[in-house]
């Protein structure tokens, strides 16, 4: 998509949309905010939408980094303890590894 060409007023809705869009527990979405609109909030000259931009932008990357640890953070505790979890880890696996326990 081409920002160059949207309007300030449906980038900054555009924005918007895809910052609560990750809440519906689709962290790409922030992702994707924050890599389409850094340019529009950092780097291009001052225009009135690009505050509430910018704000979209920051929060979209935290959330994103949020996400990001606790993901690692589950996935490191399960790779490491499924095995001691007994039936619990099994079930909660979609496939079991072969190996010992």
């Amino acid at each position: 998509m081409n920002l160059e060409r949207i309007p300030n007023e449906e980038k900054l809705s555009l924005c918007r949309r895809y910052y609560l869009g990750g809440f519906a527990f689709l962290p790409f979405l922030w992702l994707v905010n924050v890599m389409w609109f850094f340019k529009e909030a950092f780097l291009k000259p001052a225009y009135t939408e690009q505050p509430q931009i910018k704000s979209y932008v920051k929060k979209s990357a935290l959330g994103l980094l949020l996400w990001v640890a606790v993901l690692t953070t589950w996935i490191t505790i399960f790779q490491h303890f499924r095995a001691r979890w007994g039936e619990v880890g099994d079930y909660l696996s979609f496939t079991i590894p072969l190996g010992s326990a």
